[in-house]
C-alpha cells in the first residue's frame, strides 16, 4: 500500500515555478511548506544559487533553505520541446510563478495573454523589482536597487554620516510574502468565479507600505516636516533607541506617556513621570536631549542582568541586541521553531529560517527536502503529462533535458 503524503492547508494546489535567487524561491517554498506540491523548472544549468554560499560537498545550504519540498524539472525552454512541455504543464497547475524582468516572458512564448488563453483558471503571479509598467519597469534591479529608490536606504545611518546598506534581503522576502498573499486571494477569487489573474509584485511596492509614518507626516506637513537618519535614537516620540550595557546594546521603546511613567519606576526616578519637561509625548519630544541623558546615565550606572530585569518587572519593553548566533541559540527561537534543524541528504545536518506560519489544525512541519537538479524530469512528465521512459530519453538525449547525476 503506497504512503500517503502528510496533508497540510495548501496540498492539493499545483505551482509552477519558473523562478531564481530569492523573491519568487522563497514564495514558493512558503507554498512547499504549506503542502503545495511545487514543480521548479530550472534552466540547463540549474538556479544560479545552487552556486551560493555555503557549499559542501558541491551542495548549497542556501538553495537547500530556499527549495526544500520543490520537484525538480530541468529543461531549456527555448527549445520548441522545452517550451512545449511548460506549456502542456501549464494545463495541468493552478498557479505560475516567474521573477524574471518585464518582458522576458512574453519573449519566451510565455505572456500573460498566451498563459490565459491555455489555461484561463491559472493565477499567474510575476515579481520584479519596480514593476510591469511604470517609467522605472525596464531597469535592472535587485533588492537593495530597489530599496534606494523606495527611500530605505536613505533612512538608515546616522544623521550627520551617509546611509548604510541593510544587512538582510528586506524587499525580496517582503514581495514573497506579498505575493504569497495575492495568490491566496486569487485562489479565493478563483473559488467564487472559475477566473484566474495576473499578479503584478514588485519590491519597490512592498518596501514602500513600510513607511508608516514618514509619507503621510510629509504629505499632511506640506513637506515641513523631513525625515532624519536616526542613528541609534529616534528624534521623535522618545525615548525609542539602543543604549550600551555592559554586555549588549539595549533596545527600548517607552513613547507613551503610561510605557515613559514605567520606565521612570524602572530606573527609580518615578518622579519623572510627572515632570513638566516630560510629562506628555510632545514635551519629551521638545526635550529629547535631556530624557536620552537621562536614561543614558542610567544604564550606564546599572549591570545588563539587573537592567533588563527592572525593565521587565516594570513590563517596559526592552530586549538586548543579539547577534544572530545568540538569536539561534535563544531557547525561545528553538521552541516556536523558529530555527529549525534540517537534515539534507548531501550536506547533513544544519539549521534554517523555519516558517513564520503557524496552523492549528497543521501543527507538524512537514518532512521536506531539496531536490538535486532535475531530480524528477521522468516523474513530472509521467505523472503530469503521460510521458514514457523512452520519450524522457529521447529528450535528455537531445539535451532538452537534463539532470545532475544522482
Amino acid at each position: 500500500m503506497a504512503r500517503r503524503k502528510p496533508q497540510h492547508v495548501l496540498s492539493h494546489f499545483k505551482i509552477l515555478d519558473l523562478t531564481e535567487y530569492l523573491s519568487g524561491p522563497m514564495l514558493t517554498r512558503m507554498m512547499a511548506e504549506m503542502g503545495a506540491e511545487v514543480i521548479k523548472i530550472e534552466p540547463p544549468g540549474g538556479d544560479k544559487t545552487r552556486q551560493t554560499p555555503w557549499v559542501k560537498n558541491g551542495r548549497s545550504a542556501y538553495n537547500v533553505q530556499q527549495n526544500r519540498g520543490k520537484k525538480s524539472v530541468c529543461l531549456d525552454i527555448k527549445t520548441a520541446a522545452g517550451l512545449t512541455i511548460v506549456k502542456d504543464l501549464l494545463t495541468r497547475v493552478d498557479v505560475l510563478v516567474e521573477n524574471f524582468s518585464p518582458g522576458v516572458m512574453t519573449r519566451l512564448g510565455l505572456g500573460y495573454k498566451t498563459v490565459k488563453a491555455i489555461n484561463p483558471a491559472l493565477v499567474m503571479c510575476s515579481i520584479s523589482s519596480f514593476g510591469q509598467s511604470g517609467p522605472l519597469a525596464s531597469k535592472v534591479g535587485f533588492d537593495f536597487i530597489a530599496a534606494s529608490y523606495a527611500g530605505v536606504v536613505n533612512t538608515m545611518g546616522f544623521p550627520d554620516g551617509p546611509p548604510v546598506m541593510p544587512g538582510l534581503s528586506i524587499g525580496d522576502s517582503l514581495a514573497a510574502i506579498t505575493g504569497l498573499g495575492a495568490i491566496t486571494a486569487a485562489l479565493l477569487h478563483r473559488e467564487r468565479t472559475g477566473r484566474g489573474q495576473h499578479l503584478d509584485i514588485s519590491l519597490l511596492d512592498s518596501y514602500f507600505q513600510c513607511f508608516d509614518l514618514a509619507v503621510q507626516m510629509i504629505s499632511a506637513s506640506g513637506g515641513a516636516w523631513k525625515p532624519v537618519r536616526n542613528g541609534i535614537r529616534t528624534a521623535h516620540m522618545p525615548p525609542i533607541g539602543l543604549f550600551k550595557s555592559d554586555r549588549h546594546y539595549i533596545c527600548i521603546m517607552a513613547q507613551k506617556d503610561h510605557l515613559w511613567a514605567r520606565l521612570c519606576a524602572a530606573m527609580g526616578q518615578p518622579e519623572l513621570a510627572a515632570d513638566p519637561r516630560f510629562e506628555t509625548t510632545a514635551r519629551r519630544t521638545e526635550n529629547g536631549a535631556a530624557v536620552y541623558a537621562i536614561v543614558e546615565e542610567w544604564f550606564a550606572a546599572t549591570n545588563e542582568d539587573e537592567a533588563l530585569r527592572r525593565l521587565e518587572e516594570h513590563r517596559v519593553p526592552a530586549a538586548p541586541v543579539l547577534s544572530i548566533e545568540e538569536t539561534m541559540n535563544h531557547p525561545h527561537m528553538r521552541q516556536r521553531g523558529t530555527v529549525r534543524k534540517v537534515s539534507d541528504r548531501i550536506l547533513g545536518d544544519f539549521q534554517i529560517p523555519g516558517s513564520a506560519y503557524r496552523f492549528s489544525e497543521f501543527p507538524e512541519d512537514l518532512p521536506l527536502e531539496a531536490p538535486l537538479l532535475g531530480e524528477h524530469n521522468a516523474e513530472v512528465l509521467r505523472e503530469y503529462l503521460g510521458y514514457s521512459e523512452a520519450q524522457v530519453a529521447e529528450l535528455e538525449a537531445q539535451g532538452v533535458l537534463r539532470r545532475a547525476p544522482v
